[in-house]
């Protein structure tokens, strides 16, 4: 129930934010149907649990995209300085694995497109317990090598480091 009810606002605050139409009560009231309905189906259809809606992470990801989002801009700047060769720095291509030792389908999910996310770094393929990265720079092995990003994403699923 509460997968609904969160799906139910999100939906209806996407809606009202894409759709621009904030004083036409009959176009509101039609935003309003197709968000139920939206929501009807997804019951029906037994799609709206933890993993289809995570709304269960909610706060703990508001910790995490902070942090992620940190790390795309350096990861930003460190592409950057590989492409103009600045301080020495180079493009280095290369392709390596990391353990993935998050225990949901969520968890691996969210580690491998944190993974992607990050500028100079595509997770290519994701087994249940590695992940292989394709990497355009050194700092980007580097960084991944430590394992922060795999510890954030565990604290993030609720499971101790």
């Amino acid at each position: 129930m509460l997968q609904a009810a969160s799906l139910t606002v999100v939906l209806s605050l996407l809606w009202l934010l894409l759709s621009g139409y904030w004083d036409n009560s009959l176009i509101i009231g039609l935003g309003g149907v197709s968000v139920f309905a939206t929501v009807a189906i997804a019951w029906r259809m037994d799609v709206l649990d933890g993993e289809g809606h995570p709304v269960h992470l909610l706060f703990r990801a508001l910790t995490y995209w902070p942090w992620l989002l940190k790390e795309i801009v350096l990861a930003n700047l460190d592409v950057a300085k590989a492409i103009l060769g600045v301080g020495g720095a180079k493009v280095e291509a290369t392709m390596f694995t990391v353990p993935a030792s998050q225990t949901t389908d969520v968890g691996r999910v969210t580690y491998a497109n944190s993974i992607t996310l990050t500028p100079g770094t595509v997770s290519v393929s994701v087994d249940d317990d590695r992940i292989a990265i394709h990497a355009l720079t050194r700092g980007a092995v580097e960084g991944l090598a430590t394992g922060e990003m795999d510890r954030r994403v565990r604290a993030l699923e609720g499971i101790s480091p």
